[in-house]
């Protein structure tokens, strides 16, 4: 009950934060659009993809930094953890360092003539590219005081500073906006600075914050622990790495066949992507600690329970926003921004679907990194991962439309769902048969409920005004998801456990 009153307290806590921060960086990425003009913001999208990535590559590596951290904390070792964070410190700097390295060998190879970028405009793309350089590397070494937060779900921190990152790129792109200089250039720079104020601002609060986070490397140094978490952090590197670079590999295949035009819309249906699934990630940031603190304290019921109903919950939380979305997507693109890039429609209404079906897995694969053996799951991974690139390109090589590629990655996310499902059984105990009823059929059925209901409503009210036709849709969509979210989504148990949670509040509060 305790646990379930701390994930209800932080994911409370990070609505609030995303809220704010979701408005705010989809205005900015309006200004920031303005500013650039579309192929230089295709150009940043293409090179300057890094940035995409770096979200994704810092959640993935602070998430095996918090795994030891709150494995440790729920063996109630906590000298151990200040062990941890000190081999953390020297392992990212490391990492940090080994992926400037190749990041700057992989930079003398694209932009020798690969990319297809005009003539005029590579020694500012070269610019931005060592900018990325830099963030990512700050970036990487902010990550073990970015898990020390999170394990200790410190989400009021967490999400202050997400405010205040905000608050900072939304000045960034009024900077830029009204600057004498390249704008492209500049946008560069000032996002390479506000990494490095970030790592500032969190070593600071850490250093003054938690006993753990002294740094002695010397004093603390344990050759089995970081043996251990080496070895860890390698196979959740490889992983990550592989999906960072498919990632990025969109862009570039993209690039090569259509051009930095359509580069732009692929880095607008990035930015609606990434602001939306935002709403399901953070009821996952709050959950995580959970989970690896369950498999420290060997507690693997409530590992499984905690893994199982947070999936569900993930995938309910984006589908509500999914939903009325995908359905208005013009009208969305029409008040959001002035010039709608060609296939920003499209690309975003199947990113969208993607990031459905991911969420049906992903704290699955939070539960599997709990045990610490990923090995195998990585391996596969990055296996995995190499494929739809390739076929993207082959398709495109015979001429199919630049959508083709998000159509293959919807379906490596299903076979990538088959695959965590595998190692969930083999690795936590998972009764496939039993999440295959509870989370996936449940979840397809709610889905399928909502989006019929929302879309015939579409067509009712075609013909009305735009403003009332979005009040509309946002409207019945919300109230089809909770009547299907209640009666489909929801087992007798889960609804019964609602209850519970409901009296309880009801009584804490005097109601």
């Amino acid at each position: 009950m305790k646990a379930a009153n701390r994930v209800a307290k932080n994911t409370g806590i990070l609505y609030v934060r995303m809220a704010i921060t979701v408005f705010i960086s989809l205005y900015s990425t309006r200004l920031v659009l303005s500013a650039l003009g579309v192929q230089n913001f295709g150009i940043f999208n293409l090179v300057g993809g890094l940035i995409a990535m770096l979200g994704f590559l810092n959640a993935s590596m602070t998430s095996a930094t918090q795994r030891f951290i709150s494995f440790a904390q729920g063996a109630k070792d906590y000298s151990k953890v200040t062990r941890i964070f000190n081999m953390s410190v020297l392992l990212h700097l490391c990492i940090g360092i080994l992926v400037i390295l190749i990041l700057e060998c992989v930079g003398l190879f694209v932009f020798n003539g690969f990319l297809n970028i005009s003539h005029d405009r590579i020694f500012v793309a070269r610019l931005i590219f060592q900018f990325m350089i830099v963030s990512t590397f700050f970036t990487i070494i902010s990550v073990p005081y970015e898990a020390l937060i999170t394990s200790n779900e410190n989400m009021l921190f967490y999400a202050f500073e997400g405010i205040v990152e905000a608050v900072l790129k939304l000045l960034i792109a009024f900077l830029i906006l009204h600057s004498q200089y390249d704008h492209l250039a500049i946008y560069g720079l000032l996002t390479s600075c506000l990494s490095i104020f970030l790592l500032f601002i969190r070593r600071l609060y850490c250093r003054y914050r938690y006993a753990e986070c002294k740094i002695s490397l010397k004093k603390n140094y344990d050759v089995s622990l970081i043996r251990e978490m080496s070895s860890f952090a390698g196979w959740s590197f490889l992983g990550s790495a592989s999906s960072m670079l498919t990632f990025y590999g969109q862009g570039v295949v993209i690039n090569i066949f259509f051009g930095t035009i359509v580069n732009a819309a692929q880095g607008i249906a990035n930015q609606i992507s990434g602001q939306l699934s935002t709403f399901a990630i953070t009821m996952q940031k709050a959950l995580n600690p959970v989970i690896a603190k369950s498999m420290g304290a060997n507690n693997h019921l409530l590992l499984i329970k905690a893994a199982t109903f947070g999936s569900k919950i993930s995938f309910i939380l984006l589908m509500l926003l999914v939903v009325p979305v995908f359905v208005e997507m013009p009208l969305f693109f029409n008040f959001w921004l002035k010039d709608v890039p060609p296939y920003a429609i499209i690309f975003c209404r199947l990113l969208l679907l993607k990031n459905l079906v991911e969420q049906t897995y992903v704290t699955l694969t939070a539960a599997i990194f709990a045990t610490g053996d990923i090995k195998n799951l990585q391996i596969s991974t990055s296996v995995l991962c190499s494929l739809p690139l390739l076929v993207a390109f082959i398709f495109f090589k015979y001429s199919f439309p630049p959508y083709t590629i998000y159509i293959i990655f919807i379906i490596y996310a299903l076979l990538f769902s088959a695959m965590t499902l595998y190692f969930a059984k083999k690795k936590c105990g998972l009764s496939v048969k039993d999440y295959s009823i509870n989370v996936l059929l449940r979840c397809f059925l709610t889905f399928i409920c909502v989006f019929s209901v929302t879309y015939v409503t579409k067509f009712i009210l075609l013909h009305a005004n735009p403003l009332l036709q979005l009040t509309g849709i946002i409207g019945v969509s919300i109230c089809t998801l909770l009547i299907a979210v209640w009666f489909i989504s929801f087992t007798s148990e889960e609804r019964k456990k609602i209850y519970s949670y409901k009296a309880i509040l009801l009584n804490k509060f005097h109601f």
